[in-house]
């Protein structure tokens, strides 16, 4: 059981901390339960939070000796530094290597820390100037929506949390484990795109022509040869408005789309079947094993092979395989 453990303060943003216990604290009916979840904070007792309500929290910061990963769910106000106790209590748990993750603000606990010198990490938008100003060793990216260094892991904005918590599930349990989750809380398995999106003003090709229908029909076809023309051909756009509304809607290109849900699907495929590899290229529109295995080294940073040997090793009880559209077969 892999153990979470969030370091909350006083007063502390509930919605940061909701983003770790809804991924990590929730026994899922089908999906065997692989997190504990625990709290904990400097002083146990009443900790006061920013929804106008106290929560009580029985452990201290000994809890963090236990973690496998700790969660620092926002840290405000951001300019007040954690006390020398907190800050050696995240440096403990970081040498003995837990994982160690921060949610927005909580950057700046781990920049306190001395844990993001010389890495780079990421915060709200509406931080990421004073995280870079007042921690000029730390290499701040304003845009993405999550920095995973392996052992230390930022995220952007709030609902960014959401994501990264989604994608170490991802990372640790496999595809499937991490889709099975996102399905309970009624969200996609992985946002595209990084914050800027969001602090832009909306112009008006977010607000008009949602790329929802379109995603839908090229999530049938994944196993067809699909170019950008027919995508345009398919919204009633020229090619450019197109591309120009897949940067603005998710901020990435239209093919650089469709290549991350085929590999989405082919890491499904090496969890759930036993097809081999130059099969799961064919049925997910990658053409080929040698370019399955290209692509997807280059977005996973492994293999198939060794993906399938890690996850279908590791993970020897798994939600039911849900079958691809006919389509796509």
């Amino acid at each position: 059981m892999h153990q979470v453990v969030a370091l909350v303060r006083t007063p502390q943003s509930t919605f940061e901390l909701a983003c770790a216990a809804q991924v990590f604290g929730i026994e899922r009916r089908g999906l065997p339960t692989r997190y504990a979840f625990a709290v904990c904070t400097e002083r146990p007792g009443p900790v006061r939070t920013y929804a106008g309500y106290d929560m009580v929290v029985d452990d201290g910061l000994d809890a963090l000796g236990r973690a496998d990963t700790v969660v620092v769910p926002g840290w405000l106000p951001a300019h007040e530094p954690p006390s020398d106790t907190v800050v050696q209590a995240l440096r403990r748990a970081h040498s003995r290597g837990a994982r160690v993750v921060s949610i927005c603000s909580g950057a700046f606990a781990l920049a306190h820390a001395g844990l993001l010198d010389g890495r780079r990490a990421t915060t709200h938008w509406a931080l990421a100037d004073e995280l870079a100003a007042r921690f000029p060793d730390v290499q701040v990216d304003p845009d993405v929506l999550y920095v995973d260094g392996g052992d230390i892991a930022t995220s952007a904005g709030a609902g960014a949390g959401i994501d990264l918590c989604m994608h170490l599930v991802r990372r640790d349990q496999g595809a499937r484990y991490a889709a099975h989750i996102a399905r309970t809380m009624v969200m996609p398995p992985h946002r595209e795109g990084g914050q800027l999106q969001y602090s832009a003003p909306p112009s008006p090709v977010q607000i008009d022509g949602t790329l929802a229908p379109l995603l839908e029909w090229l999530d049938e076809r994944l196993g067809e040869p699909v170019t950008v023309e027919d995508m345009a051909a398919r919204a009633g756009l020229s090619a450019r408005t197109l591309t120009r509304r897949f940067v603005d809607q998710l901020g990435t290109s239209p093919g650089r789309w469709l290549l991350t849900r085929r590999v989405t699907a082919a890491r499904d495929l090496l969890e759930s079947s036993d097809l081999p590899v130059d099969a799961i290229a064919r049925r997910v529109g990658l053409s080929s094993a040698t370019n399955l295995r290209r692509r997807f080294l280059d977005a996973v940073g492994t293999t198939p092979g060794a993906y399938r040997r890690s996850f279908r090793a590791s993970s020897p009880q798994r939600p039911a395989p849900e079958p691809l559209p006919a389509s796509a077969t």
